[in-house]
């Protein structure tokens, strides 16, 4: 049986848009796996060394670039990255999401977040890379360095939530808009952990592809729950004004 040319477009575009998550997915793990071998081979060593130091004042390494107001500006923006601030979007996220009845995509999210926060503490527990101590840092820190835990967290947890309220917002500059401030999000907070010296870059790096793949796959993931209604189905993307516009 033949689908209408409409249904048969849509399927093909999904079907498009699932291999093209496979492949970003893919990227990023190899990414970080990449990044892992380099890092117990050492090859990273002159590269951390190197970034570390740029974000020094020349000559002395206990006196980061730009002065003491950017400085606490780091320390705000790598709090976005703690535990605190993460639950807190999570609960609001979740409470949202219960408001709307998506009490299925509700308990999805809660355990995708949990399940990137435990694999967060195994990577680190599996590597054990020592903190950096070329410069001073600039907050307290307890754990291992590799991958940065505040950088894969703001990743899984800022990206996760973004594509899940995607799937409920029909204006595609809305759920463009969503991810683009995810992904600023946990920009921030890796930056920041480099500058306050508290993570090498690679750690960063690391932490960055191997939050955003679990992302990736939390919404691959997704989209094959709701087409078996095991969660809600995400909204359809409408038109905006301009392109229906100029589609009629």
């Amino acid at each position: 049986m033949q689908l209408p040319a409409p249904i048969a477009a849509l399927t093909r575009r999904m079907e498009a848009m699932t291999l093209l998550g496979i492949v970003v997915v893919a990227g990023a793990l190899w990414g970080f796996v990449a990044l892992a071998a380099e890092m117990l081979e050492g090859d990273l060593h002159a590269f951390d060394e190197a970034v570390l130091l740029a974000l020094r004042t020349p000559g002395d390494p206990t006196n980061p670039i730009g002065g003491p107001q950017v400085e606490v500006a780091m320390r705000d923006l790598t709090a976005l990255g703690g535990v605190t601030i993460l639950t807190l979007m999570t609960a609001a996220v979740l409470a949202y999401l219960i408001l709307r009845g998506a009490r299925a995509s509700a308990l999805f999210v809660l355990c995708a977040v949990l399940g990137g926060q435990l694999l967060s503490h195994f990577a680190k527990f599996a590597f054990s890379r020592p903190r950096p101590d070329l410069v001073p840092h600039g907050v307290d820190v307890a754990t291992a360095s590799f991958p940065s835990g505040h950088s894969m967290m703001a990743a899984v947890t800022y990206l996760t939530l973004a594509v899940m309220l995607v799937r409920t917002e029909k204006r595609r500059r809305i759920r463009a808009f969503l991810v683009i401030m995810a992904a600023l999000l946990a920009a921030l907070v890796g930056t920041s952990r480099v500058y306050l010296g508290v993570h090498w870059p690679s750690d960063v790096l690391a932490g960055w592809s191997l939050g955003a793949a679990w992302a990736l796959g939390v919404a691959l993931l997704a989209r094959w729950l709701a087409r078996r209604g095991r969660i809600e189905p995400e909204a359809p993307c409408e038109a905006e004004p301009a392109e229906a516009t100029l589609a009629r």
